[in-house]
């Protein structure tokens, strides 16, 4: 790993992996699911309680005051992060799957209509494929989908072919979370402009293994997940072009989104006011800020160097197990190995690999539809970060060998 930072440097400052589950250390391999915290964002939550807790841009008092420049330090932050054009462009949200419904039911309501067009791909979560069917079935409007190939990757060829002066809006993750795919966005965005179709980038994924610059892609919308990128739960972000949402209606109504409210009209306040109704995650956005600060510290190069040595190391090592079947072996691939053992359901490998001290998850990972596309009803999924190690994937290795004794 190319970086002035060791292994052990890093796991150290994650409080979480010192512990152990079912009497061994803990291996921590769910992170695609959740990644862990360091301590720094940690002591951001516990600091902001103790010391600055506070509502936010209206009161005039030193705690309000100072809750304020550190929340809107956060956004500002972001905004570098992902190289918005202006810090407006900001959206906080719950998360990923409150962003993309935010985006749905406000942008997509105001411009899709009867006969309209909406494209998705095979490999999305659900949160990037319900609230888009929910518009289509309200607007009269078509869902079209991009398929895969048995390697896990985008029939672009297929995209092609789906384009037209119908398609509205094209919404694909970056980053499969149930395979891993790193999906070629930047094509993507720039056919999907050249028929007049604005996208949304599913980010939650990407975020935390790869940079990201929003003006260069030219996506319309991008979203991203706090607790993914090892900030708290609870917060996201969705970044949207500013003329795209000036032009868009609130999501909800409440206090903040405001500028005069009377009896017979309410006018909205300015970007990005206007889309954060009622008092926000405040601690949360201020955690997430923290976190985005550890990552650039570490370097998402250095973190994606390190988790493809990690993916490498567990894919060759798994492949010599009797039974072991990878779904995902697209040639752009972030730090997931997702796969089944002949003969075993993925819950009970999940079970057996937790009696081990290894963490990883099992089920359809919210991307039903992508399970149905490989035949199967669910996969194991194991996911790596930049605190996990080569000895853990040997861990993993020797409990996943362990599961296939038992289960035979």
């Amino acid at each position: 790993m190319s970086t002035p930072f060791t292994s052990a440097s890093i796991r150290a400052q994650f409080p979480i992996l010192q512990t152990s589950s079912r009497g061994k250390p803990l291996v921590y391999l769910d992170n695609a699911s959740t990644t862990q915290k360091p301590q720094v964002v940690i002591d951001a939550l516990v600091e902001y309680y103790e010391k600055t807790n506070a509502n936010i841009h209206r009161g005039v008092h030193y705690l309000s005051e100072k809750a304020t420049v550190e929340y809107e330090g956060a956004r500002e932050k972001i905004q570098l992060f992902l190289n918005a054009e202006e810090s407006r462009e900001i959206i906080f949200t719950r998360g990923t799957t409150e962003a993309i419904n935010l985006v749905a039911s406000t942008y997509g309501r105001a411009n899709v209509g009867a006969g309209d067009e909406i494209i998705v791909s095979e490999l999305e979560h659900h949160s990037n494929i319900v609230p888009w069917q929910i518009l289509c079935e309200e607007k009269n409007a078509t869902l079209r989908v991009i398929p895969v190939n048995d390697a896990g990757e985008l029939r672009l060829d297929e995209y092609e072919k789906l384009l037209s002066e119908r398609t509205k809006i094209v919404a694909v993750n970056y980053v499969s979370n149930a395979l891993g795919t790193i999906n070629p966005v930047a094509e993507i965005i720039q056919k999907a402009h050249a028929v007049g179709a604005r996208v949304l980038i599913d980010g939650a994924q990407s975020s935390s293994h790869l940079p990201v610059d929003v003006q260069k892609l030219d996506c319309d919308f991008y979203t991203l997940s706090g607790h993914k990128i090892y900030g708290p739960t609870g917060i996201g972000v969705l970044y949207g072009k500013a003329e795209l949402l000036e032009k868009m209606p609130p999501y909800q109504g409440g206090g903040d989104m405001i500028s005069h409210v009377s009896w017979e009209r309410t006018a909205w306040n300015v970007l990005p006011y206007k889309f954060e109704a009622g008092t926000p995650h405040i601690e949360g956005a201020i955690g997430l800020g923290v976190a985005i600060d550890w990552v650039n510290e570490i370097g998402l190069e250095n973190i994606a160097v390190h988790e493809s040595e990690l993916l490498t190391a567990a894919t060759s090592a798994a492949r010599e197990i009797e039974g072991f079947q990878l779904f995902g072996e697209a040639r752009e691939k972030a730090s997931v190995l997702s796969f089944t053992l002949s003969g075993a359901h993925p819950s009970d490998i999940g079970m057996i690999l937790d009696s081990q001290g290894v963490a990883i998850r099992s089920g359809h990972h919210c991307a039903q539809p992508l399970m149905d596309r490989f035949g199967v009803p669910a996969t194991a999924r194991a996911s790596f970060a930049i605190y996990n190690t080569l000895e853990e994937v040997e861990v993993f290795i020797s409990a996943l060998k362990k599961a296939r004794e038992f289960l035979n």
